[in-house]
């Protein structure tokens, strides 16, 4: 079982979330990276000195999957089955399988594209 994290998610960290980051070092110590894409961290991250420290010493922890072609043309047939349009989203969904859980401020969105995609996942709020 993965952890999955959509750009919400790297907000809240951000932000000190306790409940996440209590999640995430949970993950972290029993060895399992949580996962995400580079198109979510640039969504996120805007740097500088002193900027988003938080996210900033995470970020070597994450396993952090390339958006490359074969990952985007898969996210671009997603959002054709369920008509939506966020490729960085449809693209997000696809890194999971049965039984991950995706951390999303994003909830119903991200729902919608696991049910287009078939996939059994966790969809936490917040």
């Amino acid at each position: 079982m993965s952890l999955i994290l959509a750009a919400g998610a790297l907000v809240a960290i951000e932000r000190g979330d306790r409940p996440l980051v209590a999640l995430l070092k949970r993950e972290l110590l029993a060895g399992r990276a949580p996962l995400t894409h580079g198109a979510v961290v640039g969504q996120v991250w805007r740097g500088g000195s002193g900027r988003q420290a938080r996210l900033a010493a995470l970020l070597p922890a994450l396993h952090t999957a390339a958006l490359d072609a074969s990952l985007g043309r898969r996210a671009g047939v997603l959002m054709g089955q369920a008509r939506t349009t966020d490729v960085v989203d449809a693209a997000l969904v696809l890194l999971a399988v049965d039984g991950d859980s995706i951390v999303t401020s994003d909830p119903d969105d991200i729902a919608h594209l696991a049910v287009s995609a078939g996939l059994d996942a966790d969809i936490l709020p917040i």
